[in-house]
């Protein structure tokens, strides 16, 4: 069983089984394209905010993306998203949102308090070298449990505040690159929404040993306890790429 450090259970010390499970699919009461976006309110690492309003007044499409540090996805989809900001961040504004880590561990513990989130919001930014805005949901996550706690997952908006797409997991950047390009010259996404959960985690796989070494001690036991089958696919990476390295 993990520990919560809330109540209701949204900011964990170890991760569950029926989290994992529950990350992989979207229930029909999640927003979705064709809904309008939740009410929120945000902070950029540089102190803006970025609220509803803010997203009508820019003007422009915006391309959401919810992920942590600890996140193997996030993990995975940090090149792409830097690609996808030169060719359409002129037409398309890029926001990712940085919400409760994935796999916290010694090095990258879960949040406590709103300093902290930030800092982590921060290294996010750095580490992955994003040349757009960064900003960091509360400490409760009201804005990703609003649109469903996934741990990394994208969603377009038009300028009105409507969502046109949705991609389960924010490194499936093919398809996402596909609804952005369509956005950016004035045409729907070719998809509404996408999952490819297995593409996803297999692409992840070799990122994962990166997210870990981010996140420190305890993230790789948790995940032998809660999830196995991600365990031995996480040791394989690790394995290969220390055998290229040689």
């Amino acid at each position: 069983m993990g520990t919560a450090l809330t109540e209701d259970g949204y900011r964990f010390e170890h991760p569950t089984m029926s989290m994992v499970l529950s990350d992989m699919r979207i229930p029909r009461t999640d927003p979705g394209p064709g809904d309008m976006v939740p009410e929120f309110r945000v902070t950029t690492t540089d102190g803006a905010t970025i609220d509803n309003a803010d997203l009508r007044r820019d003007g422009r499409p915006t391309l959401l993306v919810f992920g942590s540090l600890t996140c193997p996805v996030t993990e995975s989809a940090g090149g792409g998203l830097r690609q996808l900001h030169t060719r359409y961040g002129d037409q398309v504004r890029f926001v990712v949102i940085n919400v409760r880590e994935a796999h916290p561990g010694a090095a990258t513990p879960q949040p406590q308090t709103t300093q902290q989130k930030t800092q982590h919001a921060v290294r996010l930014q750095q580490h992955h070298q994003l040349p757009f805005e960064v900003a960091a949901d509360d400490l409760d996550g009201s804005m990703h449990r609003a649109f469903g706690p996934r741990p990394s997952s994208a969603y377009l908006v038009d300028p009105s505040g409507r969502i046109t797409f949705r991609a389960h997991w924010s490194n499936l950047t093919e398809a996402i690159e596909d609804a952005v390009a369509a956005a950016a010259s004035g045409h729907p996404a070719p998809q509404a929404a996408v999952g490819q959960t297995l593409r996803a985690m297999a692409r992840m796989t070799r990122y994962a040993p990166q997210a870990f070494d981010t996140a420190g001690a305890g993230a790789t036991r948790d995940t032998w306890k809660v999830a196995p089958p991600f365990a031995v696919m996480i040791a394989v990476a690790k394995l290969l790429r220390s055998r290229r390295r040689r």
